[in-house]
């Protein structure tokens, strides 16, 4: 496969980006995309040239960090993880537009990487439990009915990619943080957390500066792990409850 490939290449935080345009051939369609941007920072380093920036770690759909907006999607036309995404999804010849997320809360680092530490605070701010030190309790000392067990365990796959946000209208970071929030609120272990948990962490949301969620739907479409949009209405209960708790005191 021969393609052309137009990268936003910026040098650093402060400096303007630009798209650059970039030939590579010999792609095979068994490559991930990220293995054809392997080969493109080869060609540029053999010519004396910088290579492109990008987030990689894993390679292998789980650790979220290959951040990608390709030809206008998250994570490019698939719905998976960038690093999942194999070449056979274009067509020999074809013009690729990448680029990285679109956020005011996900400033760009370098090149196509962003910086995503807002999703860290967020996390600092409630994503944790009250447990006590000593060694691990006996897995079934505390029984979880498996309807409860069922909606966290769907809401811990959220790997914090930021698809989410990239792919809202309105870079809301409101899937996030619901998958965060509703994975521990639902079980007995998030119970003692469980008001200040969801006050936190929507109040250090709105502090980050993402946009205000709108149900597009947009977030829930570019998810590649499938956390539905009716966490956000789970979340959205959660915090009603949690203020009226606080208001009651």
């Amino acid at each position: 496969m021969k393609l052309t490939l137009r990268v936003w290449r910026q040098k650093n935080a402060d400096a303007d980006g630009a798209m650059s345009t970039y030939e590579v051939d010999g792609i095979s369609p068994d490559m991930s995309f990220l293995e054809m941007l392997d080969v493109l920072n080869e060609q540029l380093i053999l010519s004396g040239e910088e290579p492109v920036a990008f987030d990689h770690d894993c390679r292998e759909g789980i650790c979220g960090a290959c951040s990608l907006v390709i030809n206008g999607d998250a994570h490019g036309p698939e719905r998976t993880t960038t690093c999942q995404l194999h070449m056979r999804s274009f067509k020999d010849g074809d013009t690729i537009d990448i680029e990285p997320w679109r956020a005011a809360a996900f400033p760009v680092v370098k090149d196509l990487v962003v910086d995503r530490s807002a999703f860290d605070r967020i996390i600092q701010a409630g994503g944790y439990i009250t447990a006590p030190t000593g060694s691990a309790p006996e897995a079934h000392a505390t029984p979880v009915p498996k309807a409860d067990a069922d909606f966290a365990f769907e809401h811990a796959e959220c790997i914090g990619c930021g698809a989410c946000v990239a792919a809202c209208p309105n870079g809301a970071a409101m899937l996030f943080t619901s998958a965060k929030i509703n994975h521990l609120n639902v079980l007995p272990q998030g119970a003692p957390e469980r008001e200040t948990r969801v006050l936190d962490m929507v109040a250090q949301m709105d502090a980050e500066g993402f946009g205000g969620c709108t149900l597009t739907g947009e977030c829930a479409t570019a998810c590649p792990k499938g956390i539905p949009l009716m966490s956000i209405t789970s979340m959205n209960k959660e915090w009603l409850r949690a203020t009226r708790k606080v208001a009651e005191r």
